[in-house]
């Protein structure tokens, strides 16, 4: 079982919007499930007839999802679907945990509104419902994802700054890199339910810092909070290829990650008279 939260889950203003983001919603929930194949080309043709949009959302969800990192453009033309490194994987979720760790520092040194306050307790709360079940089935590893992901929402918005809840968006939409990205992978290990107590330990420690205003130890508890999805990478990564759940197949070791074509990172080539330090043949 694989669970992936959607961060895009709001309504789209126009028609357009709402086929263009339900074409990216879908795309993504593809990829994640391994029905398109990592480096696979996508075809634009079978993507409409499979989604049920026209060309233009499809083209548009492309375009987004490339920018998300989960789709290469390629030289020629098109997109393929990407190919992870474990590294690249564990910075991204290493940058979320400092931008996390910021965050609640500066929640706590700025205060958090009361009402947050109560409303990421809930949030444990319900986590703390879901953890006394001896043994998760999963319809409860499902509880315990929505409320692990609304509990780091509601903390996103605490520092009460624009700029750094809009970075943490943006880098939890990085492939893998949610809070929960990995947790389900996990989810029939013997140690599983353990490593939630921790991490639902470490929830409660990084509230208790941040409503009595204690900035740095709010920040270290979020750092190492971070440390888990680490170790939850390492373990999916360990697990034999055919029994990995298949967004996990995406991530390949460091080893053997295909070179990228030199033309689809390439930045554009300018047109026009060269510079004047442009070196002469």
């Amino acid at each position: 079982m694989n669970v992936y939260i959607d961060p895009d889950g709001r309504e789209a203003g126009d028609v357009g919007g709402s086929q263009s983001l339900r074409a990216q919603l879908r795309l993504r929930e593809l990829i994640l499930a391994g029905a398109l194949a990592p480096g696979a080309r996508i075809a634009e043709v079978a993507l409409v007839e499979r989604i049920g949009v026209s060309r233009t959302p499809i083209r548009a969800a492309l375009l987004r999802l490339e920018q998300e990192g989960l789709l290469q453009a390629l030289p020629g033309g098109g997109y393929a679907v990407r190919v992870f490194s474990e590294r690249e994987v564990a910075d991204a979720i290493e940058l979320r945990g400092t931008l996390e760790g910021l965050s609640a520092r500066l929640a706590a040194e700025r205060g958090a509104p009361a009402e947050a306050l109560a409303q990421a307790g809930a949030a444990l709360d319900e986590i703390d419902a879901v953890l006394r079940h001896s043994a998760l089935d999963d319809a409860q590893w499902q509880r315990y994802v929505a409320a692990n992901e609304l509990f780091h929402h509601l903390l996103h918005g605490m520092a009460g700054s624009a700029v750094v809840a809009r970075e943490l968006e943006r880098v939890v939409r990085l492939p893998f890199a949610s809070p929960s990205a990995f947790v389900v992978q996990q989810a029939h290990a013997p140690q599983a339910r353990d490593m939630l107590i921790v991490a639902q330990d470490q929830h409660r420690q990084v509230l208790d810092a941040i409503a009595r205003r204690e900035g740095a130890r709010a920040e270290a508890i979020l750092r190492e909070h971070a440390r888990i999805a680490q170790r939850n990478l390492r373990e999916a990564m360990a697990a034999p290829l055919p029994g990995r759940a298949p967004g996990v197949r995406l991530v390949v070791p460091e080893a053997t990650l295909p070179e990228p074509a030199a033309e689809a990172t390439a930045a554009p080539r300018r047109r026009g008279r060269p510079r004047k330090d442009a070196a002469v043949p």
